[in-house]
């Protein structure tokens, strides 16, 4: 059995290490190293920081403009991987089939985000990874002050920026 993937998010907060699930979410994790290995995620910033829930980022720059990201893929959160502490999942819209370079981190037990039926209610949020070190990182971000800026909420004061993502060797 060959080992899960590794990535490791720096941050001007400190560095995160994620295991990835192609086994579990292989779209998603392909769509997710895609993005890494083009340094996507580089300089993009952690927008949406809602404490006792979730720190999402991923495609915002810190002047709240979005990146522009590949196409949107199909979603896989029918995988039986629960949206727990510490699991990274898919953003996405209403819309199913939505996600594209988004991602957050649950901060606590977000089993409401869980599938529990193919409809656009019960669909959920694929997770495809989860963090295994840094997640007092993860604690210390989604404690910071927010604020409302370009129209979106939750949006720390002072940027959290993602200055790099690279996979683990």
């Amino acid at each position: 059995m060959s080992e899960n993937t590794k990535v490791k998010i720096e941050t001007t907060m400190g560095a995160i290490i994620m295991e990835l699930y192609p086994e579990k979410a292989p779209i998603t994790v392909e769509n997710f190293l895609t993005y890494v290995k083009d340094d996507f995620f580089s300089e993009t910033i952690f927008h949406r920081v809602i404490p006792n829930f979730m720190v999402q980022g991923g495609g915002m720059l810190e002047d709240m403009t979005q990146k522009p990201t590949r196409d949107m893929i199909k979603i896989e959160a029918d995988n039986g991987l629960s949206n727990d502490r510490g699991t990274v999942a898919m953003a996405r819209t209403m819309v199913p089939d939505s996600a594209s370079s988004q991602f957050f981190v649950n901060v606590k037990d977000n089993t409401f985000l869980n599938h529990t039926a193919p409809t656009d209610q019960g669909w959920g949020y694929c997770v495809f990874g989860k963090v295994i070190e840094g997640m007092d990182i993860m604690d210390n971000i989604v404690a910071v002050p927010t604020t409302v800026k370009a129209g979106q909420s939750d949006v720390p004061v002072d940027s959290i920026i993602i200055n790099k993502v690279s996979i683990i060797d």
